[in-house]
């Protein structure tokens, strides 16, 4: 077996060459996103800078802890407040009376030079006391390297799982095709007395041994190439600019070579089953290789991923709409989609080969050969159905959502100008003219009896004017009847009902304070609501004004940026985001490179295995160069169908996004992107050309 197995992986090492570049590319990207993601997990220990030269700090509190239920008993619940209580005064009198205490930079932390035990007892629960390295938490935005990790975190992850849902795909898609077209030497095997058994170990051999070197490969690859990786996060603005990957922890290393190993098994695994099921009869007649071209297993896993990902697009649509606006979600969906129609691409290669109706003997040719091959023609459409489906349902589902943001924050003011800036100055208002200024805030509301709720707020100063420019998409109670004992809130709170009491915390954590409901808004894309007046959002300061009736040069005096509302909202919510789009690119690009390695990797097995049918072409008086176009005809027949299937793809799941933004009252601005999609079909339609043109040229010579 020993023999057979070498002897196999010398004679086929062309054959094998696809696999061990594909495996070696996903295991090099796992390794390096692996060791990104660990280098996330922790932010850098930074020595404390507001206050350095103190060897105790006083802060105010900066958490709202509330008593939640925990099944049978209560326990605390704490959610971060927008900014630190202040020092209280008369606890500041105790310290100063006791030690030298300096301020720095605000009321909310003092320096004090004392033991930390004493300081600790006089301060007791009125404050925090931080020592060490937690005196940083005093510096202005403590969390600030934490958060920058947050986006990272989430980017890695996500290229990470593309990586190995394509990398399983393309592995077993390629050892599917290369065992159907060796069913004939599967049969001479079995005809020398060989037993299904041996031959599946045979397989398996032969994959375990191309997914131990390729894995080994791709780790070493991973390690080289974990500091270009980090070099591009920092320069695409994805990654703060201390941010840096080293190859000190193993357990990255570690996953993606057993990933690596255990896909080319589970990749092989199938195919072996139908290898071994090859009679001995097999060797005695042309082997046929669209015979049994979607086995029961594959069948039963299609349809599965399939109908998950359709039930779950229409449980999202009816149940939680808002989900669908999330980029995890829109990603876990296309891939199930995305995933259930490659497995069931066979069933759909035949009629859409059909459809090609142009005149001539070539297009009859091409159109025939596609259809009587169906494995050939699924096996290069499945991959470009992956790349087209993947780009355009991430790319157009994230341009979609930031288009409806875009079109409802526009649609929410009838002011023709708003101001932003940071602290804005009042704006008079002549006769007729409405000026609305609000700022941003929070509200903490408890959800049941279970969980603390943190809402980002705006907090309106005047609520006549915010009535009057305001458009927002009520559906319960009016604007008009916002006070300061009142508050707006939108259909995701649990007590919504016009004329309720809600038991609101403030910002700074004061509270509870008890708010009647006077209107409802619609949930929208998120950022509907709350709305409380000035008087409930302690600390907060304007950075907003819209105005009707006010000049841009009266306007200025405030301080801030003077737009359009037109102007202003396209400004506010880009239709392209940089980082969200380089990090879409990222996903996308390994999802590309593997199509092109399974595209010319599948051509060059399948044409060079047809030299008797291309020169029994050239018998049947076809001239070379007809035979070529044949070809070429082929290939490009089989990723026009991967096109159109990954267009449906795409145009499933950006009909759920836009059912899902209709139910929430928000705008439907669905965006195809189709220069991507061109981009990824013309590469792909390249590669397979170029792949099936050489070995062909060679045959015809």
């Amino acid at each position: 077996m020993l023999t057979v197995l070498l002897t196999g992986l010398r004679a086929r090492w062309a054959a094998f060459l696809g696999s061990f570049v594909a495996l070696a590319l996903g295991a090099g990207l796992l390794a390096v996103m692996g060791l990104g993601l660990s280098a996330t997990f922790h932010a850098p220990e930074r020595a404390p800078l507001r206050f350095a030269s103190a060897p105790v700090v006083v802060k105010g509190h900066d958490t709202l802890t509330v008593e939640v239920r925990r099944g049978p008993t209560t326990a605390p619940a704490a959610r971060k407040l927008d900014r630190p209580q202040p020092v209280d005064i008369e606890l500041l009198r105790e310290l100063r009376a006791r030690w030298t205490v300096t301020a720095a930079g605000g009321p909310d932390a003092v320096g004090v030079d004392g033991p930390a035990d004493r300081v600790r007892a006089l301060v007791g629960d009125r404050a925090q006391v931080l020592t060490g390295g937690d005196r940083r938490r005093a510096d202005p935005e403590p969390e600030q390297d934490a958060e920058a990790l947050v986006a990272l975190n989430s980017l890695l992850g996500t290229a990470g799982g593309v990586t190995a849902f394509v990398s399983v795909f393309v592995v077993a898609s390629t050892f599917a095709f290369a065992v159907a077209l060796r069913r004939r030497e599967f049969g001479l095997l079995r005809t020398a007395g060989a037993t299904p058994g041996q031959v599946r170990r045979m397989l398996l051999a032969e994959a375990a041994a191309v997914g131990v070197l390729a894995s080994a490969a791709g780790c070493a690859l991973g390690v080289l190439a974990a500091p270009w990786l980090a070099r591009t996060l920092v320069d695409g603005d994805l990654a703060p600019d201390w941010f840096t990957i080293r190859a000190t922890v193993h357990w990255p290393l570690y996953t993606a070579f057993a990933t690596g190993v255990g896909v080319a098994l589970a990749g092989a695994f199938a195919a072996s089953r139908r290898a071994g099921r090859v009679g001995p009869t097999a060797a005695l007649r042309e082997a046929d290789v669209d015979t049994d071209v979607l086995p029961l297993g594959r069948a039963v896993l299609g349809t599965g991923l399939l109908l998950a990902g359709l039930g779950l697009l229409v449980w999202t649509c009816v149940g939680e709409p808002s989900e669908l606006l999330k980029r995890k979600t829109y990603m876990t969906r296309s891939m199930l989609l995305i995933g259930g129609a490659a497995l069931l691409s066979p069933l759909l290669v035949r009629p859409a080969a059909r459809l090609l109706r142009l005149p001539g003997a070539t297009a009859m040719l091409v159109r025939e050969n596609s259809a009587a091959a169906v494995r050939r023609t699924a096996a290069i459409a499945a991959p470009v159905l992956v790349t087209v489906a993947l780009a355009g349902s991430l790319l157009g589902s994230a341009t979609s959502v930031t288009r409806a943001r875009a079109a409802e924050a526009r649609e929410q003011t009838s002011a023709p100008y708003v101001v932003t800036g940071t602290d804005l100055k009042p704006v008079a208002a002549a006769p007729g003219a409405a000026v609305s200024a609000s700022a941003s805030t929070s509200v903490f509301v408890r959800d049941g009896e279970e969980a603390l709720v943190k809402y980002g707020a705006r907090a309106v100063s005047d609520p006549a004017a915010f009535a009057d420019l305001a458009r927002l998409p009520v559906v319960a109670g009016d604007l008009a009847d916002l006070d300061d004992r009142s508050i707006v809130v939108n259909e995701e709170w649990e007590r919504r009902t016009v004329g309720t009491e809600v038991a609101v915390w403030r910002a700074d954590g004061s509270g509870p304070v008890r708010l009647r409901v006077v209107a409802v808004l619609a949930l929208g894309t998120g950022d509907n609501g709350p709305y409380v007046t000035r008087a409930n959002a302690p600390g907060a300061v304007v950075d907003r004004i819209d105005a009707r009736g006010v000049t841009p040069r009266a306007l200025a005096a405030s301080g801030g940026t003077v737009r359009t509302a037109d102007a202003w909202a396209a400004a506010t919510h880009p239709v392209t985001n940089p980082r969200i789009r380089l990090g879409m690119v990222l996903v996308l690009g390994i999802a590309l490179v593997y199509a092109l390695i399974a595209l010319a990797n599948t051509l060059l097995m399948a044409t060079s295995v047809r030299g008797g049918e291309l020169a029994s072409l050239r018998l049947a008086g076809a001239t070379r160069a007809r035979v070529l176009r044949v070809v070429a005809g082929e290939a490009g027949l089989a990723v026009g169908i991967g096109t159109a299937l990954g267009l449906a793809v795409t145009a499933v799941n950006l009909g759920a996004l836009g059912a899902g933004l209709a139910a929430l009252s928000a705008p439907v601005a669905l965006s195809v992107p189709w220069a991507a999609i061109g981009a990824a079909a013309g590469a792909c339609g390249a590669v397979a050309t170029a792949a099936a043109l050489l070995p062909a040229w060679r045959l015809t010579r």
